[in-house]
């Protein structure tokens, strides 16, 4: 009988913006099987923040690659550093948990998964919203086909966050975050599309400036269709205030799931349901933490307690639909997957 190890993963954490905090403040609060011991970021004024997590600090990743307690690297760093990153993580033998995109491209992202699958290490990523709890139930009826045959989803993820980022943050680079909101907000919707329906075929997209200066586009939207059949609508606006909204139609019943607030700070859900020859329903379900949950299902898979629910597979599907999105923002024309 092998006895699985109790004692948290230690790890360093990559990256102390916003979302960076967001997972330090959630890690160091308890509950996620993990303890963040370092913390890297190149800004010399993040070293503050650090000390007030009790957290070594350096400007580079490179001393937390060379110390050998440490056993996780996270990643909440621009998507331009990704490839790179993970493979510096993977050399040093340690497992990566990198936040969203995972890349930009297919080819990108294939090699990622395959440093760390065949060198035996758990890549985690940032699709929180998998471990929303309404989320996990839509995965769930559709796992089980108590949807019946899936048929359509509809789904909007937008905020206006970034219209007072300074003009020189990367996430209004078109380059590093091109397709209006689809690498900040959007990529977590092809995920769970992808997940329900499979590769996806081919998509057009609209990607407009309506309502500000940002350069990728403020206001996006794709119809994909999918290898397997069945339709997404997709939508990721920067220029309107907050809404999440995912829904999922079958041949035997939908769900609809609304987030009350934004992840950063959960509110909880409104649930919509309806099913054949039944009422239609509606619940409220009370707050979680998600980021928090997808950090422990990282460090669960680490020590071998359970394997990490989003595959590889999984990844490179959602890319692969990602760097099409991008192509298609350019050219508004049908592009193949």
């Amino acid at each position: 009988m092998t006895i699985r190890e109790e004692k948290p993963v230690i790890a360093a954490l990559v990256g102390l913006g916003w979302w960076g905090r967001k997972m330090a403040s959630l890690v160091n609060a308890g509950g996620a099987k993990m303890h963040f011991v370092r913390g890297v970021d190149p800004n010399p004024d993040a070293a503050t923040f650090a000390a007030e997590m009790g957290l070594q600090y350096s400007q580079d990743i490179a001393e937390a690659l060379a110390d050998p307690t440490i056993e996780a690297i996270v990643l909440a760093t621009p998507h331009s550093l990704h490839r790179d990153q993970i493979a510096r993580v993977v050399a040093a033998r340690k497992h990566v948990f990198c936040e969203k995109p995972l890349d930009l491209t297919k080819a990108g992202a294939q090699a990622s998964v395959d440093l760390c699958r065949d060198a035996g290490l758990v890549l985690g990523m940032g699709h929180e919203r998998r471990f929303e709890p309404p989320i996990a139930a839509v995965l769930e009826a559709a796992q089980s086909h108590k949807l019946g045959r899936l048929l359509q989803i509809e789904a909007n993820f937008s905020h206006d966050k970034f219209l007072v980022l300074d003009p020189s943050n990367w996430r209004l680079k078109a380059d590093q975050a091109p397709a209006g909101g689809m690498t900040a907000t959007g990529i977590h919707l092809t995920d769970l599309s992808v997940k329900l329906m499979g590769p996806a075929a081919d998509v057009r997209v609209v990607c407009e400036n309506l309502a500000s200066s940002i350069p990728q586009g403020d206001t996006m939207s794709a119809h994909i269709r999918f290898a397997g059949g069945g339709t997404a609508y997709i939508s990721a606006t920067l220029a309107t205030p907050f809404i999440s909204r995912f829904a999922v139609f079958g041949t035997d019943g939908w769900i609809e799931v609304r987030d009350k607030a934004h992840v950063e700070a959960p509110d909880g859900w409104v649930v919509t349901e309806g099913w054949k020859n039944q009422p239609i329903t509606v619940r409220e379900l009370p707050p979680a933490e998600p980021v928090r949950d997808n950090l422990r299902a990282f460090a669960k898979a680490i020590r071998g307690e359970a394997g990490y629910p989003i595959t590889g597979e999984d990844m490179i599907n959602n890319i692969a639909l990602l760097e099409a999105i991008v192509r298609s923002a350019k050219s508004g024309t049908l592009e193949q997957v």
